[in-house]
């Protein structure tokens, strides 16, 4: 049985979580994550159960070792944990969700004592080749509280059963382990190579929850890279950098200079 822990969810766009524990209660926590916490916690970082956990956790993008979080204080104990870039940060009660819920990689962000934390396989070699995260998964099973960090915006759709959802594939935050996932291509060869889309797109057939995010990270590294490089031409460029980017600005229709 996972421990039964409270919790508060603070803030508005890039938001925390901050978890209540009762004497002896513990968190688990990716290494990192943890922003504050109060007197009397104990914290120890470890595999989490040997070397292939640790290497199972590796292989999904987290950190080979985890962090335990147990109050051995008085009364009420608390810390604090923060998601690594802007976003939300999404409660899930395993036991709700068939005691298993499957999540993009690197996802996690911290549960209640009792959680683990599982590589997935996609069922289908096309979804694993072509679904934006890969063959790997992430699988968080148990019967307690497991929380999640998604880019922007998370968006709720509950599929019944024979329903189908298509979403970009980076767009995928979370979903039921009901929930049946395959790729589909992208219709039209225009589409395809100018709709800015994608090639795929991933088909999600009910039953089950589907969580979804508005701003997956690989699309804010994205624009942040391609205005350092902008930046740094300009700089490096003198006048005529300057000159060329102020075209460039007007003709992408980016009036803020």
């Amino acid at each position: 049985m996972a421990d039964e822990i409270d919790y508060d969810i603070i803030g508005n766009d890039m938001q925390i979580v901050e978890i209540e524990l009762d004497p002896s209660e513990s968190v688990r926590a990716e290494a990192g994550a943890m922003m504050y916490m109060g007197p009397g916690i104990k914290m120890q970082t470890s595999t989490g159960g040997g070397l292939l956990k640790g290497l199972k956790r590796a292989f999904t993008g987290e950190s080979f070792f985890i962090t335990s979080f147990t109050h051995e204080g008085q009364g009420k104990g608390y810390v604090a944990f923060g998601a690594p870039y802007p976003g939300k940060v999404l409660a899930i009660d395993l036991a709700k969700h068939g005691r298993s819920f499957l999540c993009q990689k690197d996802s996690f962000l911290c549960a209640a004592k009792g959680i683990n934390i599982e590589v997935a396989f996609t069922k289908k070699i096309g979804a694993g080749l072509f679904g934006g995260e890969g063959f790997i998964l992430q699988r968080l099973t148990g019967d307690g509280l497991a929380f999640v960090h998604a880019g922007g915006t998370i968006i709720e759709k509950e599929l019944q059963a024979g329903e189908t959802l298509r979403v970009d594939t980076g767009c995928l935050a979370a979903f039921s382990d009901s929930v049946d996932y395959d790729i589909q291509m992208a219709s039209g060869f225009k589409n395809a190579l100018f709709g800015g889309e994608g090639l795929v797109l991933a088909v999600l057939r009910g039953p089950g929850v589907v969580y979804l995010q508005s701003l997956p990270f690989s699309r804010l590294a994205d624009r942040v890279v391609a205005a350092a490089g902008s930046q740094s031409r300009g700089e490096s460029r003198g006048a005529a950098g300057i000159g060329e980017n102020t075209l460039g600005s007007l003709l992408g229709g980016d009036n803020s200079f």
